[in-house]
């Protein structure tokens, strides 16, 4: 299956240099662009077998025409090279980033002979300092009016400052002291960049030198009765402290830096950005990362700092701190943190966050990054366009007679081989019907399969006559949940493989019912797996159609753990009261002191007795109940 490639060099022509190859295609498009350190042993992993390649990389090669290569003296040179080609192409298979909204910032237009401060959601403007993103608009309306105060800086459109010129009159701005009104020659040119300087520098430091600058001048002009002049630096020191206490401060040594927080799964990713200046927060993005090709978290870690670091061409490039903390070094870190150093000017420290402050900060950029994948795809899979088109490509995909408008799936838990129990979740136009969720216990299973084979089973007997359900809904011995699990299913998810399915699909044969489809999604590859077949279907990577049957698989997953979670707990609470002295409520509090069951098992004598109504007699009795 090598040879299918016709396009492929003879091993012995590809050179062993490092460098950055391309991939192409038909029409000379650049499909994906890479690096390595030896052209030759990299490339080769592309023409192996065509089925031994992942198949999101079989589909890349398979589409190509052409693979070329360059030769550089060093992989520093690799690096760079590879980071210029990507914003040049911008190819399809490469990691694509999107912003998850459009920030504002508060700008200073420093190019200009008369620098303004504005607020901005365009990051691409020439010759413009940047600070934030700020995550609310509000916040920087504020902060940019508390200080034009202390630093009355040009704010004010280029129409209105001509019109001002023209006229000799000052706006109203300028008039009540927010801005230096150099439009009418109260400062010339010099004097207001200067202001602006100082606005620059508060903002890029965020720290208190400004602050006690104004404050001693506020006491030499008291000292020197300059009592008018002294209240107005009173006044300025007051705005500044303001807008310091609206920056959380997270360090206490001044720090510079960058704190990023990733959380992927096998389509996709969320980054979080968290940026200090001056051991404070000054602002917060975020990304979502769709992964054409399978990407470790180390490769990820190096193309986000190419996105928020590689200068783009007639924008300002983000500033580079004096510290990069990452959740994991990426393998060429060393190159990565010369390119750093030559765009700040000065050594950069590239590194992961091991303890104290810095390390819960990025735990929170962490949080954030997974609640930014989970919201991104909930987002897709709520938006009815996106699911209209998800259901029909389900259809597609697996030949289906109709769009599967129900989908019912199936996941089994358990803990070591105990407390096995399993899920069901609905999902009916796209979107999860909670009331029709089932949960099941299952208390004698050999395995996985047997488990899927029992659940479907004892699932299916309430389809084998569904007419007597349907219609007498009246009748009082058809309970609730009888009459909801009459509802015929569109389509059958089992979590796992072809084993799990093949479990599933022998359930329905047993049980008669007919027309039914069921298919089997591996979570490692997100595969789609029908009964009996040697190959998987495999959905294209970043489609609705596949975000869904993910969402519907995660969520039947959560449902199984967390009612598995509650059996454990309740099994504890049982064991807890058949002990004579221990009643409901001592029993809560036990299990609310220690925060789970597993906690409680391992806690000796003396911790026990530590919560209050237990004493040291009940707690050996507790220690003594728990082990037996």
């Amino acid at each position: 299956m090598a040879n299918e490639l016709s396009f492929r060099p003879k091993t012995g022509e590809i050179p062993t240099d490092p460098g950055v190859y391309r991939w192409l295609d038909a029409a000379g498009r650049v499909l994906y662009v890479g690096k390595a350190k030896n052209l030759r042993a990299r490339l080769s992993n592309y023409f192996g077998p065509l089925d031994s390649l992942h198949e999101r990389t079989r589909r890349m090669v398979t589409s190509a025409a052409d693979v070329q290569w360059t030769i550089v003296k060093t992989e520093y040179e690799a690096l760079q090279l590879e980071f210029t080609w990507i914003k040049e192409f911008d190819p399809p298979f490469n990691v694509r980033f999107k912003d998850d909204k459009s920030y504002p910032y508060l700008a200073v237009s420093t190019g200009e002979a008369f620098p303004r401060a504005f607020i901005t959601r365009n990051r691409e403007m020439k010759g413009v300092k940047y600070f934030g993103p700020y995550t609310q608009s509000w916040a920087v309306r504020e902060t940019l009016d508390t200080l034009l105060k202390v630093y009355p800086v040009r704010s004010c459109s280029k129409g209105v400052f001509n019109r001002a010129q023209s006229s000799g009159r000052a706006c109203l701005l300028g008039d009540i002291g927010k801005c230096a009104a150099p439009c009418v020659g109260r400062v010339n040119s010099t004097e207001h960049k200067k202001i602006a300087a100082d606005f620059v520098d508060f903002m890029g430091g965020g720290d208190t030198k400004h602050v006690e600058v104004l404050r001693n001048r506020m006491y030499e002009a008291s000292e020197n009765q300059q009592y008018e002049l002294a209240g107005s630096l009173r006044d300025d020191v007051e705005a500044l402290e303001t807008v310091l206490e609206k920056s959380t401060v997270v360090f206490s040594d001044q720090t510079d830096a960058d704190l990023f927080g990733i959380a992927d799964d096998e389509l996709a990713a969320a980054v979080s950005q968290f940026i200090v200046r001056g051991g404070r927060i000054r602002g917060v993005r975020g990304w979502v990362v769709d992964k054409e090709l399978e990407r470790d978290l180390p490769e990820l870690v190096e193309y986000v700092l190419q996105n928020v670091y590689a200068p783009i061409d007639g924008a300002e490039p983000q500033e580079v701190p004096r510290e990069v903390l990452v959740p994991i070094i990426p393998n060429d870190s060393k190159e990565l943190g010369l390119w750093l150093s030559e765009l700040r000017g000065s050594k950069v420290d590239l590194r992961v966050a091991q303890r104290g402050d810095k390390a819960a900060l990025a735990s929170t950029a962490l949080t954030n990054a997974k609640h930014a994948l989970m919201l991104y795809k909930t987002r897709r899979s709520a938006d009815f366009t996106a699911r209209a088109d998800a259901l029909a490509g389900i259809q597609r995909a697996l030949n289906l007679k109709e769009a599967p408008l129900r989908i019912e799936c199936f996941d089994v838990s358990h803990l070591g081989g105990t407390g096995v129990v399993a899920s069901m979740v609905v999902f009916e136009d796209g979107l999860p019907k909670k009331d029709h969720y089932r949960r099941f216990s299952i208390e004698n299973t050999t395995d996985d399969t047997d488990s899927i084979y029992q659940v479907l089973s004892r699932r299916l007997k309430y389809l084998k006559d569904p007419e007597v359900l349907e219609s007498n809904p009246e009748d009082p011995t058809v309970s609730p949940a009888q009459s909801k699990f009459a509802y015929r299913p569109s389509l059958l998810i089992v979590d796992g493989g072809l084993p799990q399915v093949n479990a599933a699909a022998r359930a329905i044969a047993d049980s008669g019912v007919e027309g039914l489809t069921v298919v089997g999604l591996a979570k490692r590859l997100e595969e789609v797996w029908l009964p009996g077949d040697e190959f998987p279907v495999i959905l294209p990577r970043a489609t609705d159609e596949l975000f869904l049957l993910q969402r519907v698989r995660d969520e039947a997953h959560r449902f199984a753990i967390t009612y598995q979670r509650q059996k454990r707990s309740s099994s504890i609470a049982s064991t807890l009261s058949e002990i004579q002295g221990l009643g409901e409520k001592r029993v809560n509090a036990l299990l609310k002191h220690f925060g789970s069951a597993k906690r409680l098992r391992i806690a000796t004598a003396d911790e026990i007795s530590s919560v209050a109504g237990i004493g040291p007699i009940l707690a050996q009795q507790i220690v003594h109940s728990l082990e037996t």
